[in-house]
């Protein structure tokens, strides 16, 4: 329980809020998507901030799971500190529970528990967001295809990373809807 609720604080950490404090730029979710996050950050601030943004959501439920992993807690166990993780960043406490869509921390979780799965992920995000150059399809599309990919490249992990997906695709209902509509901002 300890690592879980562990996941879920360094989760709540919001790198984006940190970064644009940290710069002297406006609060992201004041400004464009509202969202406190990678894409957001990128499109109001540019690639250098967008990229810090990114390793730090990425990077900070990284101690929580090498501890997990370390204590040789079973792939269920580690999923659950790493849901954690995105809970967090998706349901902060400190920002009345309105934190980000869990892309970049997804990400990083899926670095520590099935790398190839997250680099598989993260190749796809890049091409979609060159080719479609809309954060919200290549996080989309991204997501969709980590369970197949974990199928053949984590099988002990498939619904744990299923357990993900479902998150960040909830957290993209929005962004589903603006994209029916043809309303969704790109890169």
């Amino acid at each position: 329980m300890g690592l879980v609720s562990l996941g879920y604080v360094s989760g709540s950490c919001l790198g984006a809020l940190w970064v644009c404090r940290l710069a002297g730029v406006g609060d992201p979710r004041l400004e464009g998507s509202g969202n406190p996050g990678f894409s957001n950050v990128l499109r109001l601030h540019g690639r250098r901030l967008a990229a810090v943004t990114l390793l730090l959501d990425a990077m900070k439920g990284m101690p929580a799971l090498w501890l997990a992993m370390g204590l040789g807690l079973a792939p269920w166990a580690q999923g659950l500190v790493g849901l954690a993780v995105l809970l967090g960043h998706s349901y902060p406490p400190w920002h009345r529970f309105r934190g980000g869509k869990a892309v970049a921390s997804a990400f990083g979780v899926l670095l520590v528990l099935t790398p190839w799965v997250a680099l598989c992920c993260a190749a796809l995000w890049v091409l979609l967001a060159w080719r479609v150059r809309t954060a919200a399809v290549a996080s989309l599309a991204s997501a969709g295809i980590a369970p197949l990919a974990s199928l053949w490249l984590a099988p002990d992990y498939v619904l744990v990373v299923v357990t993900f997906t479902a998150l960040v695709l909830v957290r993209h209902l929005l962004n589903i809807h603006r994209l029916r509509h043809g309303d969704e901002p790109g890169l």
